[in-house]
């Protein structure tokens, strides 16, 4: 008889990029293995698509009404499945009510996963008006309950060992099988400079808006901008492609350099550097800002450029845009470290353990 596994996440499969790259890509592995896996997201497809938009206050708050209703009535549903993954939280708003009878009603074996520094005050622009309502300080709880945590890099492990020394790092993963370079890639002029992101994340682009500039003013190149929203503010040479699943790989395939800038804070510390392994699974030349898991991802000059300062950001992206040797130095040893070191391969049977206990 297959092992029962729930998965609790906010958003809908295929949507998010954390569960995408946290734990969507392991499903197929899990299910081959004995597992019977249910994924129960809090926010149906059609509450997604309200709720990542400006505007609409009432709509949301009618979404997530109903998706705390969900979440109640599923909970009797949990009784029959011995262990609970959640991904983020159960619910995005309000005190852990779900994680607390989960844990300490339903005594149920709770795996506790989360990529990003969440206990951290953290909002876009579409949650201006309910980020009072994320009640931030109960994920020290939900890790305390928790029988397992598993996290994405050793900023957030160092932040959960606080309150729980059963403590994992499995690093944000990627696919192999799918992030591949399609065979039919024209070679670009002018060449691209790409990110990718949510809108969640798109204002990091202000870090280099100004360098930018600066290198536009002395080399051709195209920003290409991939990703569910464009950005709302002024970007040099800037082409927006909407992120589309289907197409995906081509779009990404389509840039020559790869960029994933950061600032210097907490929240930064607890990214799992996805981007970053995004570029360099397709074996694109990336230059990443020198903050938090990213020192951990990219050798400098070796399979990668970190970044310090402004005038880093302007020196590395010329020397990119003029040597295509050194791109294609880069890019090699960048494929390199992503299947040694982060890729589903390479990391499955971490997954893979945490389940058949």
């Amino acid at each position: 008889m297959k092992q029962k596994i729930a998965i609790l996440c906010p958003y809908p499969l295929q949507q998010a990029p954390s569960q995408r790259f946290r734990f969507e890509q392991y499903l197929e592995f899990l299910s081959e293995n004995n597992l019977e896996i249910s994924v129960f997201p809090f926010l149906n497809q059609g509450a997604w698509e309200i709720f990542y938009h400006q505007g609409k206050p009432f709509q949301k708050s009618i979404a997530l009404i109903l998706g705390m209703f969900r979440r109640g009535f599923m909970m009797f549903n949990l009784l029959s499945f011995p262990i609970i993954f959640i991904h983020r939280e159960a619910a995005p708003m309000g005190p852990p009510v779900f994680e607390w009878i989960l844990c300490k009603v339903f005594k149920k074996q709770v795996i506790y996963d989360f990529d990003d520094a969440i206990w951290l005050p953290n909002y876009s622009k579409q949650h201006e008006k309910f980020h009072r309502l994320k009640a931030y300080w109960k994920i020290k709880h939900i890790v305390r309950w928790a029988n397992t945590v598993v996290v994405g890099n050793s900023f957030l492990a160092e932040y959960a060992l606080r309150f729980n020394r059963n403590v994992t790092i499995i690093p944000t993963t990627i696919d192999l099988r799918f992030h591949r370079k399609p065979t039919a890639i024209c070679e670009n002029h002018p060449l691209v400079i790409g990110w990718t992101g949510s809108h969640t994340t798109i204002n990091y682009l202000l870090e280099i808006a100004d360098s930018l500039e600066i290198l536009a003013s002395q080399h051709h190149f195209v920003f290409r901008v991939i990703s569910n929203l464009p950005p709302d503010f002024d970007l040099p040479n800037v082409d927006f492609v909407k992120w589309n699943q289907a197409t995906e790989m081509q779009d990404l395939s389509s840039f020559d350099i790869g960029v994933m800038p950061l600032t210097d804070d907490e929240w930064s510390k607890g990214k799992c550097g996805f981007k970053a392994l995004q570029y360099m699974s397709l074996g694109i030349p990336t230059v990443a800002s020198d903050v938090g898991v990213n020192a951990n991802i990219i050798e400098d000059g070796k399979n990668g450029f970190l970044i310090h300062t402004k005038e880093d950001w302007v020196l590395r992206l010329t020397e990119l845009l003029t040597n295509p040797a050194l791109r294609s130095r880069l890019g090699s040893a960048s494929m390199d470290t992503v299947k040694m070191e982060f890729s589903i391969e390479a990391n499955q049977h971490k997954y893979l353990k945490f389940f058949q206990k």
